[in-house]
């Protein structure tokens, strides 16, 4: 069996262009995005391991929010949730596998959680 290390970041808040309603097309829409991303996993971490024996956890924060491209209209969330995903496997090649959530917050009328979960894996 093969041993993994988990990352996460959750509820990172971005405004991108998405949406397919015509109310929606010009204005940034409110995201939150979690993500959990697998690596290969070092055999064994001692109280002096560097960082780069991981990653770090603001390159999750980054896919999420720098990374997107300014000025570009994503049809659906799951576009963003891609490009997210692309982002992360080709910063770095430990990584297995990105699951990715992302939450609709301008649509949510009595505080539920509207939106997808993506899990894709390295090909």
């Amino acid at each position: 069996m093969r041993d993994s290390l988990q990352l996460e970041v959750h509820d990172v808040e971005v405004h991108v262009l998405t949406g397919i309603y015509s109310e929606e097309t010009h204005l940034p829409q409110p995201l939150r995005i979690s993500m959990t991303v697998d690596l290969d996993c070092p055999e064994r971490f001692t109280p002096d391991t560097p960082l780069s024996a991981s990653k770090s956890y603001m390159d999750l924060k980054e896919a999420a929010t720098t990374s997107l491209p300014p000025g570009v209209h994503f049809t659906l969330i799951e576009g963003v949730a891609d490009h997210i995903a692309d982002t992360l496997f080709l910063s770095d090649p430990r990584v297995q596998r990105v699951g990715i959530r992302i939450v609709k917050l301008a649509i949510a009328e009595a505080g539920e959680s509207i939106g997808i979960n993506m899990v894709r894996h390295r090909r």
